[in-house]
């Protein structure tokens, strides 16, 4: 009998028995990993501008607390008009792009 192939990296042993497999979970991890993708950029983007949320929620025309959920992994209702207000003001342009869901699949 052969020996099975074992792994002690934890996030391969949770993705195997919690995601893999699993559509629906597959999807709500991929929304997840967009949500702090964003975030991230945002936080990024203000950091190197040595803007405070305050200072850049100012410069956009809402308030410190709308910034900070901008910047928080698990919010995940960010808006495409509040997205191109906060580039605009860092110098930066929003990218959106509409792929289909499965490759060589296009409607028609």
């Amino acid at each position: 009998m052969a020996k099975r192939k074992t792994t002690k990296d934890a996030v391969k042993i949770l993705h195997g028995r919690y995601i893999k497999g699993k559509p629906k979970r597959l999807e709500s991890l991929k929304k997840e990993h967009e949500a702090l993708d964003i975030a991230v950029q945002i936080y990024n983007i203000r950091k190197q501008a040595d803007l405070s949320q305050k200072q850049l929620a100012n410069l956009v025309g809402t308030t410190q607390s709308v910034i900070s959920r901008l910047e928080d992994a698990d919010y995940s209702g960010h808006s495409l008009q509040m997205l191109n207000r906060i580039a605009g003001v860092l110098h930066y342009k929003v990218e959106v792009r509409l792929v289909p869901e499965k490759p060589g699949y296009a409607f028609g």
